[in-house]
Parts: structure tokens; C-alpha cells; sequence
């Protein structure tokens, strides 16, 4: 018995170009998949708060949509006068107040209560940014920076910031501490006098539910 060379099979070009948009499809949904994990913590995020509402589930702030207030381009600066803006910090979450140089006892609680509050996220603190957007041009207390140093302090228009942040009946806008996300969306604002240890419990579950920031 004779070995014979096995047979030669030749592929017409119809089918070079059937086994090339195979090829083609077959890369375009491994994109596709590797889109969809990237992106699956941000759609799940965003709907865990904006879209899917579970039963028992609350929040002690209030949610705000971002699309009904978007951030302004804010004509803030640094305390030496260059140039700032709140897109420096994306990336983070922010706690965000707003209030006059003076800082008076509500302003500086309110500071006291961003600092423990942004310590009692122990591991997951260096995820958060405080901002103190200032209102005015006075002079602020050296002590007082001192103290809560790692706070970042800007000089905002006052007019813009009413007009953007949003306030409950019978207060103002300087009366709240809000929350930014990462992405830059304004997206909760904690009520008046606010108890730091329900605000807390907020923060925790924010940071718990994102993987962005």
C-alpha cells in the first residue's frame, strides 16, 4: 500500500472574505465586552441611586439631579488669587459648602463636622475632597486654616453658586453641605444643621456602592 499525500483544498477569494468578516465580528464584540466590564461600576452606580429605588432604602440627604444643575464654570480662585475650578478635583468625591470669610460658629461646625466626617471613612477617606467655596473677599482667620488645613478653600461668585446650588424652603444655599461625585455631578444636599452621624452613614454607603472615585 502506497502513502498518498493527503489532498490540497483550496479556498475560493468569496471565501477569504466570509473568514476575514468572521474574523471582524469576533474582535468587534470582544470590544464590546471589554467596554461593558469597564464600564459596568459607573451604570451600576448611577442606577443604584438615580434609577433603582429598593424597598426599605433611604438616604438622609436629599438627592438632587444633576442634570437640573449642572456645574457652572466657576470664576473661583486659590486663596493667592491663581486661577481654580472644581474639575481640578474630579476624580473624588466632594463635600462642598459655601459661606462668607468670617466664618462664623455655624460655618466653622460645619467645617469641624466635613474633617471627622471625611476621618470616619477610615480606609476610604483619601476617596473625598472637602471645599469650602467662599463667598467673599475678607481675610480669613490664620488659626482657622491652620486647623483645617486639607481643606481646600476658594473664592467663588456668590451669585453663581445661589444660582446653582440648590436650597431647602426657609434656608439658603450657604446653609447645606453637598455632595459631588466624581464625574463632576452635583448630587445630594444634606438639610440644615445636619446630624454629622446620618450623614455619615450616607458617605459610607455612596463610597460602598461606587467603585468610581
Amino acid at each position: 500500500m502506497h502513502w498518498q499525500p493527503p489532498p490540497f483544498y483550496f479556498l475560493s477569494s468569496q471565501d477569504f472574505d466570509v473568514e476575514e468578516a468572521q474574523r471582524k465580528n469576533s474582535g468587534r464584540w470582544k470590544l464590546f465586552a471589554v467596554i461593558a466590564v469597564c464600564a459596568s461600576p459607573l451604570i451600576a452606580s448611577y442606577l443604584t441611586y438615580y434609577v433603582i429605588k429598593p424597598e426599605g432604602r433611604t438616604n438622609y440627604g436629599a438627592l438632587i439631579d444633576p442634570r437640573a444643575h449642572p456645574m457652572p464654570s466657576l470664576n473661583a480662585t486659590e486663596l493667592d488669587g491663581k486661577p481654580a475650578s472644581l474639575q481640578q478635583f474630579k476624580g473624588k468625591w466632594l463635600m462642598v459648602f459655601a459661606n462668607g470669610g468670617e466664618c462664623e460658629e455655624s460655618c466653622r461646625k460645619r467645617l469641624h463636622d466635613m474633617r471627622q466626617l471625611r476621618l470616619a471613612q477610615g480606609k476610604e477617606m483619601d476617596r473625598i475632597e472637602r471645599i469650602w467655596l467662599i463667598t467673599d473677599r475678607q481675610p480669613l482667620d490664620t488659626v482657622l486654616m491652620r486647623e483645617y488645613d486639607g481643606t481646600h478653600m476658594l473664592r467663588s461668585d456668590p451669585q453663581q453658586l445661589k444660582a446653582w446650588l440648590p436650597s431647602e424652603q426657609a434656608s439658603a444655599y450657604t446653609d447645606h453641605i453637598y455632595m459631588i461625585d466624581p464625574l463632576g455631578n452635583l448630587m445630594m444636599r444634606f438639610p440644615k444643621d445636619a446630624d454629622p452621624n446620618k450623614i455619615k452613614k450616607d458617605l459610607s454607603k455612596l463610597l460602598k456602592a461606587s467603585r468610581i472615585g
